[in-house]
């Protein structure tokens, strides 16, 4: 930003790397999460942070299909109209967000069906 003299507005803040814990919070306490990572993605995601994603393709379809995440690349112009459309009023991710990865009970199912297993197995 500073070699092409973009100066951030508003609430933009220009940072040094951090920490994964320090920016899971930056992401959580963002209104909007711009981002080439994968990674980021996701968690913006997770977090229910609306993303524009600064790349032409993502591994993660599954969060531009649930409306949470754009794909806008690298052109400067579709980039400031997409954050332009966010300033109107994010897209907040659909109630697909809830279901998409499951509701994070997984580890209690699969410990319920290790402990059915010994029980059988031990009675053979």
């Amino acid at each position: 930003m500073e070699r092409w003299r973009i100066r951030p507005r508003g609430s933009v803040w220009l940072l040094p790397p951090v920490g994964y814990l320090d920016m899971l919070l930056l992401e959580e306490g963002a209104r909007a999460v711009l981002t080439d990572s994968g990674g980021v993605q996701k968690e913006a995601f997770l977090l229910g942070r609306p993303c524009l994603t600064l790349r032409e393709t993502t591994e993660w379809v599954e969060t531009v299909e649930a409306g949470a995440n754009r794909l806008v690349g690298t052109d400067p112009a579709r980039i400031r109209r997409a954050v332009a459309q966010l300033e109107r009023g994010p897209a907040r991710p659909t109630a697909a967000r809830a279901s998409l990865y499951g509701r994070g009970r997984a580890s209690e199912a699969i410990a319920a069906a290790v402990g059915r297993f010994l029980a059988r197995s031990s009675r053979a």
